[in-house]
Protein backbone atom coordinates (compact mmCIF):
# COMPACT_ATOMS: atom_id res chain seq x y z
CA UNK A 1 0.00 0.00 0.00
CA UNK A 2 1.23 3.30 -0.85
CA UNK A 3 1.58 6.12 1.61
CA UNK A 4 -0.90 7.98 0.24
CA UNK A 5 -3.36 5.33 -0.40
CA UNK A 6 -2.42 4.47 3.72
CA UNK A 7 -3.20 8.49 4.86
CA UNK A 8 -6.37 8.21 3.25
CA UNK A 9 -7.41 4.54 4.68
CA UNK A 10 -6.54 5.83 8.29
CA UNK A 11 -8.34 9.47 7.07
CA UNK A 12 -11.89 7.33 6.78
CA UNK A 13 -11.62 5.72 9.43
CA UNK A 14 -10.73 8.46 11.88
CA UNK A 15 -13.53 10.53 10.10
CA UNK A 16 -16.82 8.09 10.09
CA UNK A 17 -19.74 10.37 8.58
CA UNK A 18 -17.96 13.04 6.65
CA UNK A 19 -18.12 12.12 3.11
CA UNK A 20 -17.26 15.64 1.40
CA UNK A 21 -14.19 16.08 3.81
CA UNK A 22 -12.93 12.54 2.74
CA UNK A 23 -13.78 13.07 -1.36
CA UNK A 24 -11.64 16.60 -1.07
CA UNK A 25 -8.79 14.75 0.96
CA UNK A 26 -9.14 11.59 -1.82
CA UNK A 27 -9.38 14.22 -5.18
CA UNK A 28 -6.45 16.09 -3.85
CA UNK A 29 -4.16 13.38 -2.05
CA UNK A 30 -4.80 11.46 -5.42
CA UNK A 31 -3.36 14.01 -7.95
CA UNK A 32 -0.43 14.23 -5.19
CA UNK A 33 1.33 10.52 -5.86
CA UNK A 34 3.75 11.72 -7.97
CA UNK A 35 5.20 14.79 -5.90
CA UNK A 36 5.58 12.55 -2.63
CA UNK A 37 7.36 9.63 -5.02
CA UNK A 38 9.45 12.66 -5.79
CA UNK A 39 10.09 13.50 -1.82
CA UNK A 40 10.40 10.86 0.13
CA UNK A 41 11.09 12.90 3.45
CA UNK A 42 7.52 13.44 3.54
CA UNK A 43 6.66 10.13 4.85
CA UNK A 44 9.40 10.87 7.40
CA UNK A 45 7.78 13.55 8.40
CA UNK A 46 4.42 12.21 8.82
CA UNK A 47 3.57 15.08 6.42
CA UNK A 48 0.67 14.19 5.04
CA UNK A 49 -1.11 12.74 8.25
CA UNK A 50 -0.76 16.40 9.48
CA UNK A 51 -1.57 17.79 6.19
CA UNK A 52 -5.14 16.63 6.74
CA UNK A 53 -5.55 17.12 10.48
CA UNK A 54 -6.74 20.58 10.82
CA UNK A 55 -4.57 22.30 13.40
CA UNK A 56 -7.71 23.48 15.62
CA UNK A 57 -11.61 22.84 15.43
CA UNK A 58 -13.79 24.94 17.49
CA UNK A 59 -17.42 23.73 17.57
CA UNK A 60 -19.66 25.65 19.70
CA UNK A 61 -23.76 26.27 20.46
CA UNK A 62 -25.21 29.50 19.52
CA UNK A 63 -28.09 30.87 21.18
CA UNK A 64 -30.35 33.25 19.76
CA UNK A 65 -34.13 35.23 20.11
CA UNK A 66 -36.25 35.63 17.02
CA UNK A 67 -38.37 38.73 16.82
CA UNK A 68 -41.38 36.29 18.57
CA UNK A 69 -39.57 35.90 21.87
CA UNK A 70 -38.74 32.32 20.60
CA UNK A 71 -35.16 31.16 21.81
CA UNK A 72 -33.48 28.90 19.00
CA UNK A 73 -30.36 26.93 19.12
CA UNK A 74 -27.71 26.45 15.99
CA UNK A 75 -24.31 24.89 15.95
CA UNK A 76 -20.84 27.06 15.27
CA UNK A 77 -18.20 25.85 13.66
CA UNK A 78 -14.26 27.23 12.74
CA UNK A 79 -11.67 24.73 11.60
CA UNK A 80 -8.30 26.45 11.59
CA UNK A 81 -6.86 24.43 8.83
CA UNK A 82 -3.17 25.14 8.33
CA UNK A 83 -1.26 28.50 9.22
CA UNK A 84 2.28 27.29 7.30
CA UNK A 85 1.76 30.35 5.08
CA UNK A 86 0.00 32.43 7.22
CA UNK A 87 -2.81 33.45 9.50
CA UNK A 88 -5.51 31.59 8.36
CA UNK A 89 -7.96 32.57 5.82
CA UNK A 90 -11.70 31.57 5.12
CA UNK A 91 -14.95 32.33 4.90
CA UNK A 92 -18.53 31.70 7.53
CA UNK A 93 -20.93 30.06 5.72
CA UNK A 94 -24.04 30.06 6.85
CA UNK A 95 -26.66 27.28 5.48
CA UNK A 96 -28.88 24.37 6.77
CA UNK A 97 -26.57 21.96 5.12
CA UNK A 98 -23.76 23.16 7.43
CA UNK A 99 -22.02 20.40 9.29
CA UNK A 100 -18.16 19.45 10.34
CA UNK A 101 -17.81 17.33 7.31
CA UNK A 102 -18.62 20.15 4.98
CA UNK A 103 -16.60 22.86 7.19
CA UNK A 104 -13.54 20.83 6.83
CA UNK A 105 -13.83 19.63 3.21
CA UNK A 106 -13.59 23.52 2.69
CA UNK A 107 -10.79 24.23 5.10
CA UNK A 108 -8.50 21.68 3.46
CA UNK A 109 -9.57 23.28 -0.04
CA UNK A 110 -9.19 26.49 0.89
CA UNK A 111 -5.42 25.38 2.51
CA UNK A 112 -4.35 24.82 -1.05
CA UNK A 113 -6.54 28.20 -3.12
CA UNK A 114 -4.83 30.25 -0.52
CA UNK A 115 -1.36 29.05 -1.41
CA UNK A 116 -1.95 29.73 -5.24
CA UNK A 117 -2.61 33.46 -4.67
CA UNK A 118 0.54 33.78 -4.02
CA UNK A 119 -0.15 35.91 -0.92
CA UNK A 120 0.26 34.76 2.79
CA UNK A 121 -2.30 33.15 4.21
CA UNK A 122 -3.13 29.89 5.67
CA UNK A 123 -6.00 27.70 4.72
CA UNK A 124 -9.52 27.98 6.92
CA UNK A 125 -13.09 27.85 7.18
CA UNK A 126 -16.43 28.36 9.15
CA UNK A 127 -20.14 28.64 9.69
CA UNK A 128 -23.47 27.41 10.83
CA UNK A 129 -26.41 25.40 10.10
CA UNK A 130 -28.35 28.51 11.06
CA UNK A 131 -30.54 29.80 7.66
CA UNK A 132 -30.70 33.67 6.99
CA UNK A 133 -33.43 33.36 4.76
CA UNK A 134 -36.63 34.54 5.43
CA UNK A 135 -35.11 35.74 8.92
CA UNK A 136 -35.77 39.17 9.70
CA UNK A 137 -32.79 41.61 9.79
CA UNK A 138 -33.10 42.44 13.71
CA UNK A 139 -33.27 38.55 13.80
CA UNK A 140 -30.30 38.23 12.00
CA UNK A 141 -28.42 40.74 13.87
CA UNK A 142 -29.18 38.73 17.18
CA UNK A 143 -28.11 35.40 16.07
CA UNK A 144 -24.36 36.98 14.25
CA UNK A 145 -24.14 39.23 17.62
CA UNK A 146 -24.05 35.78 19.15
CA UNK A 147 -22.27 33.74 16.89
CA UNK A 148 -19.64 36.46 17.56
CA UNK A 149 -19.58 36.42 21.00
CA UNK A 150 -17.96 32.88 20.93
CA UNK A 151 -16.29 33.36 17.63
CA UNK A 152 -14.16 36.49 18.74
CA UNK A 153 -11.58 34.56 21.46
CA UNK A 154 -10.68 32.70 18.56
CA UNK A 155 -10.12 34.77 15.76
CA UNK A 156 -7.99 37.97 15.08
CA UNK A 157 -5.99 39.98 12.16
CA UNK A 158 -2.69 37.89 12.75
CA UNK A 159 -4.41 34.69 13.99
CA UNK A 160 -7.51 34.10 11.73
CA UNK A 161 -8.97 36.49 9.55
CA UNK A 162 -13.01 34.99 8.59
CA UNK A 163 -14.90 36.46 5.50
CA UNK A 164 -18.25 35.89 3.80
CA UNK A 165 -19.73 32.42 1.92
CA UNK A 166 -22.64 31.07 1.42
CA UNK A 167 -25.43 32.80 2.89
CA UNK A 168 -22.79 35.50 4.80
CA UNK A 169 -22.70 38.57 2.72
CA UNK A 170 -22.01 42.79 3.41
CA UNK A 171 -24.75 42.92 6.24
CA UNK A 172 -23.97 39.64 8.24
CA UNK A 173 -20.13 41.04 7.67
CA UNK A 174 -21.55 44.36 9.35
CA UNK A 175 -22.85 42.55 12.29
CA UNK A 176 -20.29 40.36 12.88
CA UNK A 177 -17.52 43.21 12.93
CA UNK A 178 -19.70 45.62 14.81
CA UNK A 179 -19.95 43.02 17.89
CA UNK A 180 -16.39 42.17 17.15
CA UNK A 181 -15.36 45.48 17.36
CA UNK A 182 -17.25 46.13 20.94
CA UNK A 183 -16.45 42.69 22.67
CA UNK A 184 -12.56 43.66 21.67
CA UNK A 185 -12.48 47.42 21.51
CA UNK A 186 -10.44 47.80 18.72
CA UNK A 187 -11.39 48.34 15.26
CA UNK A 188 -9.02 46.01 12.93
CA UNK A 189 -9.15 44.06 9.83
CA UNK A 190 -10.05 40.91 11.68
CA UNK A 191 -12.96 40.31 9.11
CA UNK A 192 -12.79 40.85 5.31
CA UNK A 193 -15.98 41.60 2.72
CA UNK A 194 -16.37 44.72 4.99
CA UNK A 195 -18.30 47.62 3.86
CA UNK A 196 -16.50 50.99 1.91
CA UNK A 197 -17.48 53.18 4.96
CA UNK A 198 -15.43 50.90 7.40
CA UNK A 199 -12.45 49.62 5.88
CA UNK A 200 -13.59 47.10 2.93
CA UNK A 201 -11.99 46.89 -0.39
CA UNK A 202 -13.37 47.66 -3.78
CA UNK A 203 -14.04 44.81 -5.97
CA UNK A 204 -14.31 41.85 -3.12
CA UNK A 205 -18.47 41.75 -4.04
CA UNK A 206 -17.30 41.49 -7.77
CA UNK A 207 -14.12 39.46 -6.94
CA UNK A 208 -14.66 35.67 -7.10
CA UNK A 209 -16.86 35.62 -10.20
CA UNK A 210 -14.38 38.25 -11.99
CA UNK A 211 -11.86 36.24 -11.05
CA UNK A 212 -13.50 32.95 -12.61
CA UNK A 213 -13.97 34.68 -15.98
CA UNK A 214 -10.29 36.11 -15.80
CA UNK A 215 -9.00 32.77 -15.73
CA UNK A 216 -11.32 31.45 -17.89
CA UNK A 217 -10.17 34.07 -20.62
CA UNK A 218 -7.08 32.83 -20.22
CA UNK A 219 -7.15 29.50 -20.72
CA UNK A 220 -9.09 30.24 -24.35
CA UNK A 221 -6.42 32.92 -24.87
CA UNK A 222 -3.60 29.94 -24.36
CA UNK A 223 -5.36 27.88 -26.90
CA UNK A 224 -5.97 30.72 -29.67
CA UNK A 225 -9.52 31.58 -28.72
CA UNK A 226 -11.16 34.08 -26.65
CA UNK A 227 -14.54 34.31 -25.10
CA UNK A 228 -16.29 36.50 -27.72
CA UNK A 229 -19.24 35.10 -29.34
CA UNK A 230 -19.40 31.89 -26.63
CA UNK A 231 -22.32 30.41 -25.38
CA UNK A 232 -22.03 30.44 -21.56
CA UNK A 233 -24.41 28.60 -18.40
CA UNK A 234 -23.62 29.59 -15.22
CA UNK A 235 -25.68 28.11 -12.23
CA UNK A 236 -26.24 29.92 -9.15
CA UNK A 237 -27.43 33.42 -8.61
CA UNK A 238 -25.31 34.97 -5.77
CA UNK A 239 -22.80 36.90 -5.93
CA UNK A 240 -20.43 34.76 -7.78
CA UNK A 241 -22.53 33.71 -10.61
CA UNK A 242 -23.58 37.42 -11.22
CA UNK A 243 -20.52 38.62 -11.64
CA UNK A 244 -19.42 35.93 -13.43
CA UNK A 245 -22.24 36.79 -16.14
CA UNK A 246 -21.58 40.48 -15.70
CA UNK A 247 -18.11 39.86 -16.67
CA UNK A 248 -18.34 37.32 -19.33
CA UNK A 249 -20.78 39.68 -21.05
CA UNK A 250 -18.49 42.64 -20.68
CA UNK A 251 -15.99 40.27 -22.81
CA UNK A 252 -18.22 39.29 -25.48
CA UNK A 253 -19.80 35.73 -24.06
CA UNK A 254 -23.75 35.56 -24.16
CA UNK A 255 -24.71 33.86 -20.73
CA UNK A 256 -27.85 32.01 -21.16
CA UNK A 257 -28.65 30.39 -17.79
CA UNK A 258 -28.53 31.01 -14.59
CA UNK A 259 -30.78 29.17 -10.98
CA UNK A 260 -30.97 29.42 -7.99
CA UNK A 261 -32.40 26.97 -5.09
CA UNK A 262 -35.66 26.36 -6.88
CA UNK A 263 -35.07 25.89 -10.53
CA UNK A 264 -33.38 27.94 -13.81
CA UNK A 265 -34.23 30.52 -16.35
CA UNK A 266 -33.24 30.39 -19.91
CA UNK A 267 -33.05 33.69 -22.02
CA UNK A 268 -31.82 32.97 -25.58
CA UNK A 269 -30.63 36.31 -26.43
CA UNK A 270 -28.59 36.48 -23.18
CA UNK A 271 -29.20 37.35 -19.63
CA UNK A 272 -29.81 40.75 -18.41
CA UNK A 273 -27.92 41.23 -15.43
CA UNK A 274 -29.17 44.51 -14.60
CA UNK A 275 -32.55 42.90 -14.03
CA UNK A 276 -30.86 39.31 -12.10
CA UNK A 277 -29.06 42.27 -9.54
CA UNK A 278 -32.39 43.90 -8.76
CA UNK A 279 -34.17 40.86 -8.22
CA UNK A 280 -31.56 39.37 -5.88
CA UNK A 281 -29.53 42.22 -4.78
CA UNK A 282 -32.01 44.51 -4.02
CA UNK A 283 -35.28 42.62 -3.24
CA UNK A 284 -33.74 39.72 -2.62
CA UNK A 285 -36.35 37.78 -5.02
CA UNK A 286 -36.07 34.53 -6.48
CA UNK A 287 -34.48 33.89 -10.26
CA UNK A 288 -38.28 32.86 -11.79
CA UNK A 289 -39.33 36.79 -11.17
CA UNK A 290 -36.83 37.19 -14.19
CA UNK A 291 -38.96 35.49 -16.32
CA UNK A 292 -42.28 37.69 -15.87
CA UNK A 293 -39.76 40.20 -16.37
CA UNK A 294 -37.94 39.65 -19.60
CA UNK A 295 -40.04 38.30 -22.41
CA UNK A 296 -37.31 36.48 -24.22
CA UNK A 297 -36.80 34.32 -20.91
CA UNK A 298 -38.82 30.82 -20.04
CA UNK A 299 -38.45 29.30 -16.52
CA UNK A 300 -38.03 26.04 -15.27
CA UNK A 301 -38.78 24.21 -12.02
CA UNK A 302 -35.85 22.40 -10.66
CA UNK A 303 -32.34 22.92 -11.09
CA UNK A 304 -30.04 20.15 -12.78
CA UNK A 305 -32.13 20.82 -16.11
CA UNK A 306 -29.58 23.69 -16.64
CA UNK A 307 -27.01 21.13 -17.73
CA UNK A 308 -28.57 20.18 -20.76
CA UNK A 309 -28.44 23.61 -22.21
CA UNK A 310 -25.93 23.45 -25.12
CA UNK A 311 -23.05 25.66 -24.58
CA UNK A 312 -19.37 26.28 -24.82
CA UNK A 313 -18.35 26.92 -21.34
CA UNK A 314 -20.38 25.94 -18.31
CA UNK A 315 -19.34 27.52 -14.89
CA UNK A 316 -21.08 25.87 -11.78
CA UNK A 317 -21.03 28.66 -9.21
CA UNK A 318 -23.60 27.78 -6.84
CA UNK A 319 -22.99 24.71 -4.53
CA UNK A 320 -20.98 21.61 -3.77
CA UNK A 321 -21.72 18.40 -6.07
CA UNK A 322 -24.73 20.12 -8.64
CA UNK A 323 -22.37 18.52 -11.70
CA UNK A 324 -23.21 14.64 -11.39
CA UNK A 325 -21.56 12.01 -13.80
CA UNK A 326 -24.60 12.34 -15.63
CA UNK A 327 -24.88 15.84 -16.17
CA UNK A 328 -21.54 16.54 -16.96
CA UNK A 329 -22.01 13.41 -20.10
CA UNK A 330 -24.69 15.82 -20.96
CA UNK A 331 -22.71 18.70 -21.07
CA UNK A 332 -20.11 16.77 -22.83
CA UNK A 333 -22.78 15.70 -25.90
CA UNK A 334 -24.00 19.57 -26.16
CA UNK A 335 -20.69 20.39 -27.01
CA UNK A 336 -19.20 22.11 -23.90
CA UNK A 337 -15.22 22.97 -24.20
CA UNK A 338 -14.61 24.85 -20.74
CA UNK A 339 -15.48 24.43 -17.51
CA UNK A 340 -14.50 26.56 -15.06
CA UNK A 341 -15.70 26.19 -11.24
CA UNK A 342 -16.95 29.01 -9.48
CA UNK A 343 -18.20 27.28 -6.25
CA UNK A 344 -16.40 25.18 -3.87
CA UNK A 345 -16.41 21.38 -5.05
CA UNK A 346 -19.49 21.78 -7.54
CA UNK A 347 -18.39 18.58 -9.67
CA UNK A 348 -18.34 15.50 -8.10
CA UNK A 349 -15.28 13.39 -8.97
CA UNK A 350 -16.95 11.25 -11.59
CA UNK A 351 -18.21 13.80 -13.44
CA UNK A 352 -14.76 15.03 -13.53
CA UNK A 353 -13.15 12.82 -14.73
CA UNK A 354 -16.31 12.45 -17.75
CA UNK A 355 -14.48 15.86 -18.58
CA UNK A 356 -10.80 15.21 -18.17
CA UNK A 357 -11.61 11.88 -20.53
CA UNK A 358 -13.22 14.60 -23.25
CA UNK A 359 -10.69 16.51 -23.59
CA UNK A 360 -13.17 19.34 -21.72
CA UNK A 361 -10.22 22.28 -20.40
CA UNK A 362 -11.36 21.86 -16.91
CA UNK A 363 -10.30 24.84 -14.08
CA UNK A 364 -10.40 23.27 -10.90
CA UNK A 365 -12.33 25.50 -7.70
CA UNK A 366 -9.44 26.06 -5.92
CA UNK A 367 -8.05 27.81 -8.87
CA UNK A 368 -10.84 29.48 -10.52
CA UNK A 369 -12.39 30.83 -7.36
CA UNK A 370 -9.32 32.04 -5.85
CA UNK A 371 -10.16 35.85 -6.64
CA UNK A 372 -12.20 36.13 -3.43
CA UNK A 373 -10.10 35.01 -1.19
CA UNK A 374 -7.04 37.01 -3.05
CA UNK A 375 -8.89 39.75 -2.79
CA UNK A 376 -9.50 39.49 0.68
CA UNK A 377 -6.21 39.40 1.07
CA UNK A 378 -5.40 42.39 -0.68
CA UNK A 379 -8.49 43.89 1.62
CA UNK A 380 -6.08 43.29 4.58
CA UNK A 381 -3.21 44.82 3.16
CA UNK A 382 -5.31 47.91 2.77
CA UNK A 383 -6.08 47.54 6.24
CA UNK A 384 -3.24 46.97 8.07
CA UNK A 385 -1.45 50.04 5.53
CA UNK A 386 -4.16 52.38 5.93
CA UNK A 387 -4.60 52.65 2.47
CA UNK A 388 -7.59 52.71 0.23
CA UNK A 389 -6.90 51.28 -3.50
CA UNK A 390 -9.33 52.04 -6.68
CA UNK A 391 -11.25 49.96 -7.97
CA UNK A 392 -8.72 49.87 -11.04
CA UNK A 393 -5.92 49.10 -8.98
CA UNK A 394 -7.63 45.91 -7.03
CA UNK A 395 -9.21 44.72 -10.68
CA UNK A 396 -5.88 44.88 -12.20
CA UNK A 397 -3.70 43.16 -8.94
CA UNK A 398 -6.97 40.44 -9.18
CA UNK A 399 -6.34 39.37 -12.78
CA UNK A 400 -2.76 39.17 -12.45
CA UNK A 401 -3.70 37.10 -9.45
CA UNK A 402 -5.65 35.12 -11.57
CA UNK A 403 -3.21 34.52 -14.51
CA UNK A 404 -0.37 33.85 -12.80
CA UNK A 405 -2.50 30.99 -10.44
CA UNK A 406 -3.51 29.60 -14.54
CA UNK A 407 0.50 29.50 -15.73
CA UNK A 408 1.58 27.94 -12.10
CA UNK A 409 -0.73 25.13 -12.31
CA UNK A 410 -0.22 24.49 -15.63
CA UNK A 411 3.40 24.24 -15.70
CA UNK A 412 3.12 22.12 -12.41
CA UNK A 413 0.99 19.84 -14.72
CA UNK A 414 3.83 19.51 -17.26
CA UNK A 415 6.81 19.31 -14.46
CA UNK A 416 4.81 16.01 -13.12
CA UNK A 417 4.29 14.87 -16.56
CA UNK A 418 0.38 15.53 -16.55
CA UNK A 419 0.01 18.32 -19.12
CA UNK A 420 -3.61 19.66 -19.12
CA UNK A 421 -4.61 17.97 -16.04
CA UNK A 422 -5.42 21.14 -13.81
CA UNK A 423 -6.60 19.52 -10.99
CA UNK A 424 -3.06 17.52 -10.54
CA UNK A 425 -1.47 20.84 -11.36
CA UNK A 426 -3.77 23.15 -8.56
CA UNK A 427 -2.70 20.45 -6.25
CA UNK A 428 0.46 19.99 -6.76
CA UNK A 429 1.38 23.90 -7.27
CA UNK A 430 -0.31 24.58 -4.09
CA UNK A 431 0.79 21.77 -1.91
CA UNK A 432 4.60 22.58 -2.73
CA UNK A 433 4.52 25.67 -1.22
CA UNK A 434 3.06 24.52 2.49
CA UNK A 435 4.88 21.23 2.40
CA UNK A 436 7.99 23.70 1.58
CA UNK A 437 6.71 25.73 4.85
CA UNK A 438 5.32 23.11 7.20
CA UNK A 439 9.00 21.12 6.95
CA UNK A 440 10.61 23.89 7.38
CA UNK A 441 9.29 24.49 10.45
CA UNK A 442 9.51 21.16 12.14
CA UNK A 443 6.60 18.95 13.47
CA UNK A 444 4.40 20.85 14.76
Amino acid sequence: MSYVERVLQELKAKNPGEPEFYQAATEILGSLKPVIERHPEYEQAALLERFVEPERVVMFRVPWVDDGGHVHVNKGYRVQFNSAIGPYKGGLRFHPSVNLSIIKFLGLEQILKNSLTGLPIGGGKGGSDFDPKGKSDNEIMKFCQSFMTELFRHIGQDTDVPAGDIGVGGREIGFLFGQYKRLKNEHVGVLTGRGLSYGGSLVRKEATGYGLVYMAEEALKCRGDSLKGKTVVVSGSGNVAIYAVEKAQALGAKVVAMYDSNGYIYDKKGIDVAVVKQIKEVERGRIREYAERVKSAEYHEGCRGIWTIPCDIALPCATQNEIDEESAKKLVANGVKYVGEGANMPTTLEGIAVFQRAGVVFLPAKAANAGGVATSALEMAQSSGRMFWTFEEVDKKLKDIMVNIYHNMDDAAKAYGMAGDYVAGANIAGFLKVADAMMAQGIV
